[in-house]
């Protein structure tokens, strides 16, 4: 009997120790599957959205923000009466009662969204319910405090917080920062252990982005386009504004815009970003750069003379004709040619440098492929390929049948505009990273040079040749500045078929300004304006009231008469010519028209640059021109008479003084 006893005792001693073995084998030993189990039981993990970064211009101002908002969930398998429960939030968050329900109906399942980005007093209405197993999450959601303005270029986000277009989709990843897996967790019967209703997180942030842009110049430029639409009936207005010296962008618009804070009520058409993804024939303005392309390979210099046939010039078995039947040019220089906008004489220069050398030319200048801008959705534009039928050299020259975008048309006036270099345009400014705080700075980006300074100065002066009197620019003035331009009317491209629609145009203009030293790029293009047509008559008043605000926001000083009535009025010469003030600014300025008589580039012969030249690189200067040269002294030029860019005497001799 004590032996049995004694028996019984041991085993049951031997299963305790066994039992407290595994006990502590499992509460003190690490267990994979056991810990899953665990983690699968009490808690679940979600994905939230960070606090995106935000979108500020170029003076800190913002564009884009990211405010606090409550995003609804619910614990299906703990809420009672789902019925009621989905008619109670199908009434507050309107939606449909079945929507609602289908989402809460199945027991199983413990949690599921149901509805995202909620204000803080519906937010308040529901959690005054009381209703076990709904609950809130603290989210970010993104607002656009200025509603329409830089839309189209801001872009959208998605549903689940994702950017869906413009810099929103263009930076996406460096706006949400690096998302987290959030855990849920639930008490031993899996409800969520909440607090005042609420999961508080802690949510990671987004990256800032630092624009180039100027939100008191965007908001001129849209206002401007929008009232061009009105004014002219036309189907919608773009425009663009770079800094000259680097092409950063100042402003970019398309209108009609639309409310970003709603994309969903707005049409694609409207949310499009068209200057950089929308591809036109821009007409005219294209002359500018065949000119400038001419004038690179030396075939061509402003006063170069070329016969305009009176108006009409037969190419194969077309008959090229200028823009009105009264305008019947003969003898015309090339200054002249651009400035009255002649598609014969244009067309003369491209038969001149040849296919091949207008090709490589409109390449070098950007056109027909990407620049490399910052944002999505880029157009290369077309150059057609070669070969060129003769007609199609013609058109090309002035601007048909060859697309470009607007961005690609300003980017080319800005290298142009300092000094012959074609820089990417960029739109970031500078990137703070959101974990360390640092500011990584854009830089301007060469890509290549297409003009001597020299050359690019030559281009300059013609086109401001264009805006004088007489010029088809001539609405593109603004008192006080000088401004250098080129108008563009070209027939719209049927987009259904061949040919072009009756009746429409693409009106426009592009430019800079001052002139003489030039701060602003600007391109403006009015889509089938039924008003009127004439890049002349549209775009040119457009481009002029926004350089006017652009140069008088930026404080530049207007043109003095106090400073103009001492300069010698045969002073032509373009980027020679410094009128900076270092006065008061007085309330009266000069006039454009006043400017007209004192800046008028020549469109006749002129007396070349040679200053600083050698006597023999000076006869090489003039070999071949209708010019008699007298020395005197030795050296190097310094004196030139008449002054330089005045016109050639009637005897056509002029004295060159050497020290």
């Amino acid at each position: 009997m004590k032996s049995r006893i004694v028996v019984i005792f041991v085993g049951i001693l031997v299963l305790w120790s066994m039992l407290v073995l595994r006990a502590a084998y499992l509460q003190f030993l690490p267990n994979d599957r056991l810990n899953a189990l665990q983690n699968r039981q009490f808690q679940t993990k979600v994905t939230l959205q960070a606090r995106r970064g935000a979108i500020v211009d170029r003076n800190g101002r913002d564009l884009a923000m990211s405010t606090a908002a409550y995003s609804l969930y619910a614990d299906p398998k703990i809420i009672e009466n789902k019925r009621v429960a989905a008619r109670k939030l199908a009434k507050a968050l309107n939606m449909s009662v079945d929507a609602v329900y289908g989402k809460i109906k199945d027991g199983n399942r413990r949690f599921v969204w149901i509805q995202r980005m909620l204000e803080q007093n519906k937010a308040d209405e529901i959690k005054a319910w009381d209703i076990r197993g709904l609950s809130f999450v603290e989210e970010w959601r993104r607002v656009y405090p200025n509603e329409t303005l830089l839309a189209q270029t801001l872009g959208f986000l998605g549903s689940e917080g994702q950017g869906l277009e413009g810099l929103e989709l263009g930076f996406n990843q460096a706006l949400a920062g690096n998302q987290k897996k959030v855990s849920v967790k639930r008490d031993a019967r899996g409800r969520p252990l909440i607090h005042d209703g609420l999961l508080f997180t802690e949510n990671p942030e987004g990256d800032e982005l630092r624009l180039t842009v100027d939100s008191e110049l965007q908001y001129r430029l849209e206002s401007e386009l929008v009232n061009a639409v009105e004014t002219f009936e036309a189907d919608h207005a773009v425009g663009v504004i770079l800094d000259a010296k680097t092409s950063a962008v100042l402003a970019l618009a398309s209108a009609p815009s639309f409310d970003v804070n709603k994309p969903g009520k707005a049409t694609a058409e409207y949310r499009r970003n068209k200057i950089v993804t929308d591809a036109f024939e821009p007409g005219s303005t294209m002359k500018t750069f065949v000119i400038a392309a001419a004038l690179r390979d030396g075939l061509i210099k402003p006063s170069t003379k070329f016969y305009c046939e009176k108006g009409s010039y037969k190419v194969g078995d077309r008959i090229i004709r200028e823009a009105e039947s009264k305008e019947k040019f003969e003898d015309l220089t090339v200054s002249e040619i651009l400035a009255l906008s002649s598609n014969v004489g244009t067309t003369k220069i491209a038969f001149k440098m040849g296919a091949d050398n207008l090709r490589q030319g409109l390449l070098d200048f950007g056109f027909g492929t990407r620049l490399g801008v910052d944002l999505p959705g880029e157009a290369r534009g077309m150059v057609q390929a070669l070969p060129w039928r003769p007609h199609l050299l013609s058109n090309i020259s002035f601007g048909h049948g060859i697309s470009a975008t607007p961005l690609q048309i300003a980017n080319a006036f800005a290298a142009i505009a300092n000094g012959g270099v074609l820089n990417t345009p960029y739109i970031l400014q500078a990137k703070r990273d959101a974990e360390t705080g640092v500011l990584t700075e854009t830089a301007a980006k060469p890509i290549r040079r297409v003009l001597s300074a020299e050359q690019a100065a030559q281009m300059r002066a013609m086109l401001v040749g264009v805006t004088t009197q007489g010029g088809t620019g001539g609405n593109a003035r603004v008192d006080g500045f000088m401004v250098g331009g080129k108008t563009g009317t070209a027939q719209k491209v049927n987009p259904t078929g061949r040919g072009y629609l009756k009746g429409m145009y693409v009106s426009s203009f592009g430019g800079f300004i001052p002139a003489n030293d030039p701060k602003f790029v600007i391109y403006v293009a009015v889509d089938s304006p039924r008003k009127a047509y004439y890049g002349a008559k549209v775009a040119a008043p457009l481009f002029s009231r926004v350089a006017s605000y652009a140069v008088r926001k930026e404080g530049i000083a207007p043109l003095l008469r106090a400073e103009l009535s001492s300069a010698d009025p045969k002073l032509k010469r373009l980027v020679a010519a410094d009128f900076k003030s270092t006065k008061p600014v007085p309330k009266e300025v000069i006039t454009a028209a006043e400017l007209d008589r004192l800046t008028e580039v020549p469109t006749g012969e002129a007396v070349p640059n040679l200053m600083n030249l050698t006597t023999r690189e000076v006869l090489r200067r003039i070999n071949g021109q209708d010019l008699r040269v007298k020395f005197v002294g030795q050296g190097l030029v310094s004196e030139v008479v008449p002054g330089v860019g005045a016109a050639i005497p009637d005897d056509k001799e002029i004295t060159v003084i050497l020290k």
